[in-house]
C-alpha cells in the first residue's frame, strides 16, 4: 500500500506559522466556535493586532496526556489575522502526524502541546515574523487527535490469533498452526464511537502486519511511531474489511493470499495468509476541490 503521510512541507509551515507560548487565559478579541471534529470558526475584528504570542484552550482534552517523544496527531486551521483569509488547513485533507519533541516541532509549538491531552482544542495568536517568512500575524486553531484506538473491547472470535497491546498501544500476536480462514475476516477488537468509515475515504491509521504462521511482523507504523494516511481505494482488502467500521476502533483483518496488498506484496509472503491489526484514528471523504497534497 502506498503510504500517503501529510507532506513535511505542510507540517513545517505549521511550525513556522505557530509562534506561541504555553496556554494562557483567552484573548477577548477572538472567539472560536464549532463542534469537535468540525472545522472551527474564528471570529474577530480585522485587522487584528498581535504584538505578543499567546495561546489558550477552547476546551481541554479528556483523553490520554501527550507523551514526550511520542506521536501527536493534529488538525489545524490557520488564518491571516489582518483580513481573516485562510492560509492553510488540514480538515479537507487529513491530520498531520508528528513526534512530540522540541527538535521536531520547534520550541514554541512543543511548549503549547506539552502537557495537553487528546481531545483538546487550542487557539494560538502569533505576531508577524518577517525572518520566518510570515509577514502577517496569524490566528490558529489546533485539534489534538488520538494516536491509538479507544473504545469498548469486543470479545475475540474463536480461532483467531490473540492480540496483546503494549503500554504504548503497539500490538503483537502469536503464530498459529491452525488452518487460516479462506475468506477475508474483519474482526473488531475495540469498537470506537466515531463515525463509520465510508468507501473511498482517506483513512489515518496505526497498524502492524503479521504472518499468520509465525506471528512475526513484516510491516508496522509503530516501529516509526507515527500514523499514516492513504486512500482506502488503494488497498482492496482494507477497503472491504474496514468500510462501516467506526473511527476509534481497532480491527483485525485476516487476509488470504488471493488479495493484493500493494507494497506488502513480497516473495516472503507469497501464498501466505497475513494478519493486520489496525487502529482507525481518522477517516474522511476527500474534498473534490482540494488539490492533492504534494
Amino acid at each position: 500500500m502506498r503510504r500517503v503521510a501529510v507532506a513535511g512541507a505542510i507540517v513545517a509551515a505549521v511550525s513556522v506559522l505557530l509562534a506561541c507560548s504555553p496556554p494562557e487565559e483567552p484573548v477577548a478579541e477572538v472567539t472560536v466556535s464549532g463542534k469537535p471534529g468540525e472545522r472551527p470558526i474564528a471570529t474577530y475584528v480585522t485587522p487584528l493586532t498581535v504584538t505578543e504570542p499567546s495561546s489558550w484552550a477552547v476546551w481541554p482534552g479528556t483523553g490520554e496526556r501527550l507523551a514526550d517523544d511520542g506521536p501527536v496527531l493534529l488538525d489545524y486551521w490557520i488564518e491571516n489575522a489582518t483580513d481573516a483569509s485562510l492560509v492553510r488547513e488540514s480538515y479537507s485533507t487529513g491530520p498531520a502526524p508528528r513526534l512530540l519533541t522540541a527538535e521536531e516541532l520547534g520550541a514554541d509549538l512543543y511548549a503549547t502541546l506539552h502537557g495537553q491531552r487528546v481531545g483538546a482544542r487550542l487557539v494560538q495568536l502569533s505576531p508577524a515574523d518577517a525572518e520566518g517568512g510570515t509577514p502577517y500575524p496569524t490566528v490558529t486553531v489546533l485539534d489534538v487527535l488520538p494516536t491509538r484506538a479507544d473504545g469498548e473491547k469486543v470479545p475475540p472470535r474463536k480461532g483467531l490469533p490473540k492480540v496483546r497491546r503494549s503500554d504504548s498501544g503497539e500490538p503483537s500476536i502469536k503464530g498459529s498452526k491452525a488452518d487460516p480462514p479462506t475468506e477475508l475476516v474483519a474482526q473488531p477488537l475495540v469498537r470506537g464511537s466515531g463515525r463509520q468509515v465510508a468507501e473511498g475515504d482517506t483513512i489515518t491509521v496505526q497498524y502492524t502486519g503479521f504472518s499468520w504462521k509465525t506471528g512475526e511482523p513484516f510491516d508496522s507504523t509503530w516501529s516509526v511511531g507515527l500514523p499514516v494516511s492513504f486512500s482506502l481505494d488503494e488497498v482492496p482488502a482494507w477497503s472491504e474489511g474496514l468500510v462501516d467500521q467506526t473511527i476509534g476502533s481497532q480491527v483485525m483483518l485476516v487476509v488470504p493470499p488471493t488479495y493484493r496488498l500493494g507494497v506488502t506484496d513480497s516473495q516472503e509472503l507469497k501464498g501466505q495468509t497475513v494478519v493486520f491489526v489496525v487502529d482507525i484514528l481518522d477517516s474522511r471523504a476527500p474534498d473534490p476541490d482540494q488539490e492533492p497534497t504534494p
